[in-house]
């Protein structure tokens, strides 16, 4: 699921790159991949916040705070500081301060500086993301209390539910301030759409919930990416805003909001179904797609880099067209370099890691 998130990412900037968004007949469609964001925040609410529903629901160890924070800094630090060495190196913003640099590899560009350099623009999702990492130990502990039965669940995804309505709220108040639009308040909703499905998974897992027509929907991935595809198409229109870089209006911007947070929803809602004879299982769980989901950080992180790169040293400015070459060229480039970060740095630094908490956790246990 990571890496259909990413191939929407790389689809919807070489589209922007190229020009292509605002020329061609599907122009519309490829403005809108943005929507793999989404795809993302689902996914990291998900994945996140089901640990404590599980250690709240079936009386277990909650995670460690300290654990999670180092996972989490191993896991997006190191690609983040050597993107953005990459970027002031390979493809230098003119003009651009030495601490514009230092703001994208701390992820905190969001909040102190409306400049985006070349190579990094991406960037913005990726410290909205910390953001929640930040935030959710504090969230799961306020929600992860009391009762242990159906009502906490029904609970946590009424909670979950108001949080992906207001999300648009924030949006509309703040649809002619760009930098506020990228803070967490406006994508809470996405990951707390994610954490809505860890909630309702567990809670059918331990037997507190009865089978519904959610479970029948998620049982049927054709019928999932439909209705994902439907609210895609209807968000193609001008109806959420502008294709460009043009400001929404307070409609259109909250229409956005809550359409790719639902469009997101139902991409990720087949893949909580943990079975590899499904069709999702066999798309989703061999071994190619899994390969593809382990590089999928370094093609999110490293393929505006490419492009810039492409721009300038094959002769295809920007906003000229050639979509296709830029794709061809963006992927062929971008796999290897994300496959080569992936195992020498992101394997081995996420496996030290393991190592560190692992033997902190017997060091604690004996003593």
């Amino acid at each position: 699921m990571r890496a259909v998130g990413a191939l929407m990412v790389v689809l919807t900037h070489v589209g922007f790159q190229s020009g292509t968004t605002t020329t061609s007949a599907f122009g519309p469609l490829l403005a809108r991949l943005d929507v793999g964001v989404a795809v993302f925040f689902v996914i990291s609410g998900f994945l996140l916040f089901r640990p404590h529903a599980v250690a709240h629901l079936a009386r277990t160890r909650r995670p460690r705070t300290r654990s999670y924070f180092l996972h989490r800094a191993l896991r997006i630090l190191p690609v983040a500081w050597l993107a953005t060495g990459l970027a002031a190196v390979l493809a230098p913003t003119k003009g651009a301060p030495l601490s514009a640099y230092l703001e994208h590899a701390t992820l905190i560009h969001i909040y102190v500086s409306e400049q985006f350099l070349v190579g990094l623009t991406q960037m913005w999702s990726l410290a909205t993301e910390v953001a929640f990492y930040v935030a959710l130990p504090v969230i799961a502990l306020v929600l992860c209390r009391g009762r242990r039965d159906a009502a906490w669940v029904w609970r946590v995804m009424g909670i979950c539910a108001v949080a992906v309505l207001a999300s648009p709220i924030w949006m509309a108040v703040n649809h002619d301030q760009p930098q506020a639009r990228l803070w967490l308040p406006g994508f809470l909703g996405w990951f707390a759409l994610g954490m809505l499905l860890a909630a309702w998974q567990v809670g059918r897992e331990l037997g507190l919930l009865r089978p519904s027509a959610a479970e029948a929907i998620a049982a049927r991935p054709g019928t999932a990416w439909a209705l994902a595809a439907a609210v895609l198409v209807i968000a193609t229109s001008p109806v959420a805003g502008p294709y460009g870089l043009e400001e929404p209006t307070a409609a259109e911007a909250a229409f956005k909001s809550l359409a790719y947070g639902l469009v997101g929803f139902f991409i990720v809602v087949p893949a909580i179904v943990p079975s590899r004879s499904t069709t999702v299982g066999i798309l989703l769980g061999g071994p190619v797609a899994k390969y593809l989901g382990s590089i999928s950080y370094g093609v999110f992180a490293y393929h505006v880099i490419v492009l810039a790169l492409i721009d300038e040293h094959t002769g295809l400015g920007v906003f000229t067209g050639h979509f296709w070459e830029r794709l061809g060229l963006t992927l062929v480039l971008t796999i290897p370099l994300a496959s080569a970060s992936f195992y020498w740095l992101e394997r081995p630094v996420m496996r030290w890691g393991r190592r560190r908490v692992s033997r902190g956790s017997k060091v604690v246990s004996a003593s």
